[in-house]
């Protein structure tokens, strides 16, 4: 299992790789990131929406409102400019830690 600190440290950059393939809601957020993680890492609500909502107050990614055929409302995430620009980011700071460990592990 992973920490719980580790866990929290990716999940901004892990939302946005997965806002980067397109607009996706809650939910499918969280299934597209066990997927990537082949389980490993797994989220619930409380700990996603959070996250979510402090990335949309930041102005990373937008939201928008759709009406399901079953009359169900659904917020559908996606990335804005300053969204990508921060992925590109987040991403270098990931690689630099990447980078580094495995220099450490004499990998």
């Amino acid at each position: 299992m992973i920490s719980r600190e580790l866990i929290a440290a990716s999940t901004e950059p892990l939302i946005l790789s997965t806002l980067q393939r397109g607009e996706n809601y809650g939910y499918a957020i969280m299934e597209k990131v066990r997927a990537f993680s082949t389980g490993k890492i797994e989220w619930t609500e409380g700990m996603l929406y959070p996250v979510l909502h402090r990335l949309e107050r930041r102005g990373l990614v937008k939201s928008r409102w759709e009406t399901m055929e079953s009359g169900r409302k659904r917020r559908y995430y996606f990335l804005t400019a300053k969204g990508r620009e921060a992925l590109v980011e987040r991403r270098r700071e990931w690689l630099a830690v990447h980078e580094t460990l495995n220099e450490a592990w004499g990998a």
